[in-house]
């Protein structure tokens, strides 16, 4: 992968070649292997490259052969080879950002829709003096920008339009949308003005300056009840995931995956393996060798039974607090989830021995894996009683049940939700909208949260909404800004877009199945691993943050959300921030993922805006 960056000026002015080498420098992560600019009329690209594919051409910006087209390309196309053989075309290279151009040149910006693969692109017509920004369908690679009354600056990741001359300024309407989902969905970010490309989105700038975002895919509906038998329908998802596998492995340098013991990468993990002519692939795990959450011996248990090359990274819970800054800067956000650390970890032990990984980011959201999607029905059914009685249900039980019944008290948080939309969101959402309007106050500007996506019943509206925020705005963005920090192209191979309709067309009864979450996916599994690993509970990477807010981070926790220069304490009500804090170390009640979510904001706060005076 690569990073991307650069502006369009529509008001006459010429774009600063200092500022553009600048904008290049802050994504030299993304793209050590090469750097480059470039400047025309009103515009300038830059581009730094981390070589995957045709290492010693396929140097960007591109220029079509009849100089209309230039391009700056972020990504992977995985079907490059069969687009390329359709083309009438005077290549001079074999990589695939030239059958993108290609493209472009002979179909115009319609061709994206032909593309397989995760990709973030800004493509810039001569001809036509249209600028076009494009992010793939599902938000795998991302895209930011800023549109002022002079100029469009974009980038790969925010801090490339700060070194563009993007003011820092918070975007007070976003922390409303922080405190439910620990980041801020798209269009918005945290940062006032700068927004991100929306998935499946392109955005077209003519040259008098006007912006029109529209969307060029969606997911399918569900197929008409009767269509699919279970037995069809794991044989289907077992040819889907073989097929996007394999065309994830495309590459010119080694590729591994990760490997946590769970189904996801563990299925992954042993399709890869058995698509290979030849050879081992290699694996890579984590831990913090807590054997309570450690889940290193599922992992090797997996690569013994599918053959594979299998490395162990250990790390020390020592590191977490002096990485957290420094995986803030990469984010451009805060840390959304404590495990950013065992991610960033992990790529970077694997960095040293491949240049690619596999990973399984979305098989929860397209099969329904999560615990909350077997209690989806009984939490939708409680809406038929009123939203006050609800509520006050909740407000006299949920205190009672204390540090050990957390799915319960989510679930129950979840059925006080005033409607399907509020549910929704409060599953994830470390804070509910009570307790919001507690912290930001009456006054406070607030962005309406958009409603709930329709859908066939009550699982599968839970899976479209997941897959539109929760998984892009979160999981994605965090696994590419890991990934990245160490250099390392990371691939979802779940997230073939082929893959995803698949998913979208069957039905609910196939993905929560007789209590059984996952269903399809984990009958997929069977046929490649053992049915201890299948069938086992998924622990997930743990930090344990609920012991660390009582002893080694309790002092910082207490300095950093209640002090004098405290962002948290001037922005929020500070009697409602101490007593979550007083209400946590007394332990009537874990409070650790609203403390996290606060010691986050403040982290991100000190990084982008106290360090700057």
């Amino acid at each position: 992968m690569c990073g991307i960056a650069g502006v369009r000026r529509f008001d006459g002015a010429g774009v600063d070649d200092a500022m553009l080498r600048a904008m290049a420098a802050t994504l030299t992560h993304r793209g050590p292997d090469e750097s480059a600019v470039w400047h025309g009329p009103g515009l300038g690209l830059a581009h730094t490259r981390l070589s995957i594919i045709d290492l010693a051409d396929s140097h960007q910006p591109m220029h079509s052969v009849d100089g209309r087209w230039v391009l700056v390309f972020n990504g992977e196309i995985f079907n490059y080879r069969q687009l390329r053989a359709d083309l009438d075309y005077p290549f001079g290279t074999s990589g695939d950002t030239e059958v993108v151009l290609a493209g472009l040149a002979t179909e115009g910006i319609g061709f994206v829709d032909r593309l397989r693969g995760q990709f973030a692109l800004v493509a810039h017509d001569a001809e036509t003096g249209t600028t076009h920004l494009v992010r793939d369908r599902l938000g795998v690679l991302p895209l930011y920008y800023r549109l002022d009354a002079g100029s469009l600056v974009f980038g790969s990741e925010i801090k490339a339009l700060h070194a563009g001359g993007v003011p820092r300024r918070v975007d007070a309407a976003s922390l409303d949308a922080y405190l439910t989902a620990r980041a801020v969905p798209s269009p918005d970010t945290l940062f006032d003005g700068i927004k991100k490309l929306p998935p499946a989105h392109r955005a077209a700038l003519s040259s008098d300056g006007t912006l029109e975002v529209t969307r060029y895919w969606a997911l399918p509906t569900q197929d008409s009840p009767g269509t699919w038998t279970p037995e069809r329908a794991v044989d289907a998802v077992d040819g889907a995931v073989r097929e996007a596998v394999g065309a994830a492995l495309v590459a010119d340098v080694p590729v591994g995956s990760y490997l946590s013991g769970g189904i996801d990468s563990s299925l992954i993990a042993a399709v890869a393996q058995a698509t290979r002519s030849s050879g081992r692939i290699k694996t890579f795990a984590a831990g913090f060798g807590d054997p309570r959450h450690d889940e290193l011996p599922w992992a090797r248990r997996v690569s013994e039974h599918v053959g594979t090359d299998h490395h162990e990274v250990h790390l020390r819970a020592d590191d977490f607090e002096d990485l957290w800054p420094v995986l803030t800067w990469h984010r451009d956000a805060p840390v959304s989830e404590p495990a950013d650390i065992a991610v960033f970890g992990l790529a970077k032990a694997a960095r040293e021995q491949v240049r690619v990984v596999l990973s399984g980011e979305g098989g929860d959201e397209l099969f329904a894996g999560y615990p909350k999607y077997r209690y989806a029905r009984a939490v939708a059914a409680a809406g038929i009683v009123p939203a006050g009685v609800r509520r006050s249900v909740v407000d006299r039980v949920e205190p009672r049940l204390g540090t050990r019944l957390a799915r319960a008290r989510v679930a129950l948080r979840a059925a006080g939700g005033a409607d399907e939309t509020e549910r929704l969101r409060t599953w994830f959402a470390p804070f509910t909208t009570a307790e919001r309007r507690a912290l930001l106050g009456g006054d406070a500007p607030v962005r309406p949260h958009d409603a709930s996506p329709p859908g066939a019943d009550t699982v599968d509206r839970m899976l479209r909404h997941d897959l539109r925020a929760w998984l892009p705005d979160n999981l994605l963005e965090r696994g590419d800004r890991m990934s990245m920090a160490a250099s390392l192209e990371l691939r979802p191979p779940l997230l073939d877009h082929h893959l995803v309709e698949l998913a979208f067309r069957l039905p609910s009864s196939v993905k929560v199945r007789r209590g059984v979450t996952k269903w399809v996916l984990k009958e997929v599994a069977r046929r490649y691993l053992p049915d201890e690993v299948v069938d086992r509970r998924k622990v997930g990477f743990r930090v344990p943050l609920d012991h660390w807010f009582r002893t080694g981070l309790r002092d910082s926790m207490w300095d950093r959300l209640t002090g004098t220069d405290s962002f948290v304490a001037q922005t929020f009500d500070r009697a409602a921030v101490r007593t979550l804090l007083e209400r946590h170390e007394r332990g009537t009640a874990s409070e650790e993922s609203r403390i996290w979510t606060l010691m986050c904001l403040e982290v991100w706060h000190e990084q982008f805006f106290r360090a700057q005076t």
